[in-house]
């Protein structure tokens, strides 16, 4: 077994969903496509729910499913385009470039949840899901050698990208919707202060007091207190559990 196919469907990596979308959304062009094509309030869900079906696809699947959620992924895309004579911020959802940010996002978060759970990833480890990860942006129009060539191209290419993030008007909306969904199920509400906490500690700090997140020792405190309680507890969780999304997200394309 692949060490991506080892690690990648393990449920708690999802608890980054929020960093990653946040950090996809400072990307002006993605943050204007979002911001025009999506709707968090009315179906919070909606993107989470795409995302994972996808990611789980590709590694899990088979090729049935994955031409299933590229088709999905592709019609939903489709409509996401503005050229930039009409607006301030052209974009495409097909634009290679924007394609490798949000993969780009997905394989930053999900390592980070993963070593502060579970510890450092041997280099070794490290290396071959780096090299995997690139199936989440080469899966749809992303050419192979956008994906930087190793992960010390990778983290000097990333830091580079961080810098010249900006969180836009669009950008801060799209945050606000996803971070307090009032239309959600009450089991999701009665989590987004949990979630808040999670977002706001995985996220660089510039990035973090602009999409308005206050943090003090406090707050920080109170994520040392829920990361020890999860680094105990959930590595004893039996696999077949931690694994559950993978097989519902299956299930989901499948029918």
């Amino acid at each position: 077994m692949s060490i991506l196919r080892d690690i990648g469907g393990d449920a708690v990596l999802i608890a980054g969903g929020g960093r990653a979308i946040l950090l996809q959304i400072a990307n002006p062009a993605v943050g204007a496509g979002v911001a025009a094509h999506s709707d968090f309030t009315s179906r919070p869900l909606d993107r989470l729910h795409g995302t994972l079906a996808f990611c789980y696809a590709q590694v899990y699947g088979t090729d049935s499913d994955r031409k299933t959620v590229n088709r999905r992924v592709n019609a939903a895309h489709g409509p996401v385009t503005q050229a930039p004579s009409a607006g301030p911020t052209g974009y495409s959802a097909f634009d290679p470039a924007l394609q490798l940010w949000v993969a780009a996002t997905l394989y930053d978060t999900a390592v980070q949840v993963h070593e502060l759970v579970f510890g450092p990833l041997s280099d070794e480890a490290a290396d071959e899901v780096y090299r995997e990860y690139a199936i989440l942006g080469t899966a749809l129009q992303m050419p192979a050698e956008f994906w930087p060539k190793d992960r010390a191209a990778f983290r000097s290419w990333f830091d580079a990208e961080l810098d010249r993030l900006e969180v836009s008007p669009d950008a801060l909306a799209v945050s606000r919707q996803l971070l307090a969904v009032r239309a959600a199920p009450l089991w999701l509400r009665a989590g987004l202060p949990a979630v808040r906490l999670v977002t706001a500690a995985l996220l660089p700090p510039r990035l973090r007091a602009e999409f308005g997140f206050r943090w003090s020792p406090r707050q920080q405190r109170r994520f040392d207190r829920l990361l020890g309680i999860v680094r105990a507890l959930w590595p004893a969780v039996p696999r077949g559990i931690r694994s559950l999304p993978v097989r519902y997200y299956l299930h989901r394309v499948r029918a």
